[in-house]
């Protein structure tokens, strides 16, 4: 089920799948979802939430999972993945794709106002506090500070927004 705003500019190149689980995307007023955008349902049960003037550029990934909610004014660059949901592995004597999905780690939050750099990968249990930037290439999970600068795999803090 989707909840698009009218004022929300969505590519008709960009694929926004529709959940077979009852999950749902909400689009929010002003916000622009590029060519190439895929929005998959998988993984779990989560709804995908994308506030006010959100941009999500050209050949991001967002599966749903856990659930992925993004606030307003977050600016989201090209070719970046959101998985909120992580495969099972243990047991060597089946096949990973027979194990299901890990227990969550409490989806994906990212407050308003952040910038995430291209080809940035956001992991289940990620939260990003208002005001954040995420240089591009880096690997992100668990909690990240307010107006605070990240960048890399690992993630390090680089600085702060004055």
């Amino acid at each position: 089920m989707h909840f698009i705003s009218d004022t929300a500019a969505v590519s008709p190149l960009s694929d926004l799948e529709t959940s077979s689980r009852g999950s749902k995307l909400t689009i929010g007023e002003h916000s622009m979802i590029d060519a190439f955008v895929k929005v998959k349902f998988a993984g779990g049960t989560g709804d995908i939430e994308l506030g006010q003037h959100v941009s999500v550029n050209s050949g991001t990934v967002i599966y749903s999972g856990n659930g992925v909610r993004i606030g307003d004014n977050v600016l989201i660059a090209a070719n970046c993945t959101f998985a909120p949901v992580n495969h099972a592995y243990e047991n060597r004597n089946l096949l990973i794709r027979e194990q299901g999905f890990l227990r969550s780690k409490g989806g994906i939050t990212i407050e308003d106002d952040v910038w995430i750099g291209a080809n940035c990968v956001i992991l289940d249990g990620t939260y990003i506090r208002k005001g954040a930037v995420i240089g591009a290439n880096s690997l992100v999970r668990g909690t990240l500070g307010a107006y605070s600068v990240y960048a890399g795999n690992p993630l390090q803090l680089k600085g702060a927004r004055l």
